[in-house]
């Protein structure tokens, strides 16, 4: 898949959040989005996931260079953001039998392989209601990294994680996600260090 943004501009109300932004992203490889808090970091990523459009510009996203619409986008990205919600009256074996009906697994692993995965096994039976919310970030991050899509984007991933969580996290990219793209948007480099490419969205303010 590639994604491609030709003088791209979003703004709210009067302020612009970035303008005259080309660039290119490019299956396979690993980008990083940094700058200070409140400078727009989400914000992009969103334009990328296709869930918001820009004020000028443009935006496309390809596979086999053949174009998709904006509207058909969201199948083939998955996304882990803080903002993002999940269902916290299912348990996570709910959840994620969910999820797959929507969006399928990779198929080398199964529900139960995911779970074990991040660590959630002994928590299987309770609601996401009461878990901590280290214990949902890593709910978050296996419904993102074991979606079948080609591209992966995490917005702040290690939020509320612990060392083992932020451990486990770096374990999914390096076993899930190196043929992917994957866009992380974030002020830590412990986050993005594996990322081969940095864009700082200050550069386009």
């Amino acid at each position: 898949m590639k994604i491609s943004l030709t003088d791209a501009g979003k703004r709210f109300n009067r302020d612009w959040i970035f303008r005259h932004l080309t660039y290119e992203f490019s299956a396979g490889h690993s980008y990083a989005i940094i700058g200070p808090n409140g400078s727009g970091k989400s914000t992009l990523l969103q334009v990328l996931s296709g869930s918001m459009q820009v004020n000028e510009g443009n935006g496309e996203w390809a596979i086999d260079n053949k174009q998709l619409a904006s509207e058909e986008v969201y199948k083939h990205v998955s996304i882990c953001a803080p903002y993002l919600e999940v269902v916290e009256e299912m348990t996570i074996k709910e959840l994620l039998e969910f999820h797959i009906k929507f969006k399928p697994f990779i198929p080398s692993v199964t529900i139960d392989d995911v779970i074990a995965i991040v660590g959630l096994e002994n928590a299987v039976h309770k609601q996401i209601r009461f878990y901590s919310s280290g214990m949902k970030q890593r709910v978050k991050l296996a419904q993102a990294v074991f979606s079948d899509v080609p591209v992966l984007l995490l917005d702040e991933p290690c939020t509320n994680l612990d060392d083992a969580g932020v451990a486990l996290y770096k374990k999914l990219i390096d076993d899930y996600c190196k043929k992917r793209m994957v866009i992380v948007s974030s002020n830590d480099h412990h986050e993005y260090d594996f990322c081969s490419n940095k864009l700082n969205i200050t550069d386009w303010k």
